[in-house]
């Protein structure tokens, strides 16, 4: 009940006062509020929304941040393999097989087989099999150009033979500070490198 209603059912004791006329002004401005009771209820309502607001604001906020936390932890999670590694999980998912079928060596190219088996390394297997399950980034390997020790000039190879590997000495601009495009290949991983059996020459690493 209202202050205006409770003075008001307080003068039905007077004599002089029309009950029939007090019933009629209670009838239509029974849920009349004083000023003072408006602004006590603007203001319990205007907390509360504003309160809301902050929530919804603050649970878009945390959102957002586990969502960010989220990626960044699955983006340091996924395990990182070479190249040819890489090559042979496609290849394998390209087939429709299992897992294991990525273990079966008799099938498996020879520079897999030598990173998982002949290197005798248990944790290569637990890599690529975490890989097969949750992904995997590439690894970039590091490259570096072959200098010649007494005649400072690079070693080459010729991009265009694919069949046969034919090496040059490099006559073009510096490698180092020019680029060379892409019919002759100047940079070599180690692995090429020590198959290449490339004697006295310098190694410098290429900026990747």
């Amino acid at each position: 009940m209202t202050k205006f209603e409770e003075e008001f059912k307080a003068l039905t004791s007077w004599d002089w006062i029309n009950i029939d006329l007090i019933q009629q002004i209670l009838t239509r401005f029974g849920n009349w509020h004083s000023d003072e009771e408006f602004q006590e209820l603007f203001d319990k309502y205007s907390n509360l929304n504003n309160n809301y607001e902050k929530e919804v604001i603050r649970s878009s906020k945390l959102e957002s941040q586990i969502v960010n936390l989220k990626s960044q932890l699955q983006q340091q999670a996924l395990p990182v393999v070479p190249e040819d590694v890489a090559k042979w999980i496609e290849c394998v998912k390209g087939k429709n097989n299992n897992a294991l079928a990525l273990l079966d060596d008799d099938n498996m190219p020879d520079d897999v087989n030598e990173w998982l088996f002949f290197q005798r390394n248990d944790d290569n297997i637990n890599l690529i099999l975490r890989a097969w399950l949750d992904g995997f980034t590439v690894e970039k390997p590091q490259l570096f150009y072959l200098r010649d020790e007494l005649t400072g000039q690079f070693l080459a190879k010729d991009n265009q033979f694919k069949d046969k590997d034919r090496y040059f000495f490099w006559t073009g601009a510096d490698p180092l500070t020019h680029s060379v495009g892409t019919a002759w290949k100047l940079t070599f991983t180690q692995a090429e490198i020590a198959s290449m059996q490339t004697g006295s020459y310098e190694q410098i690493e290429a900026v990747k």
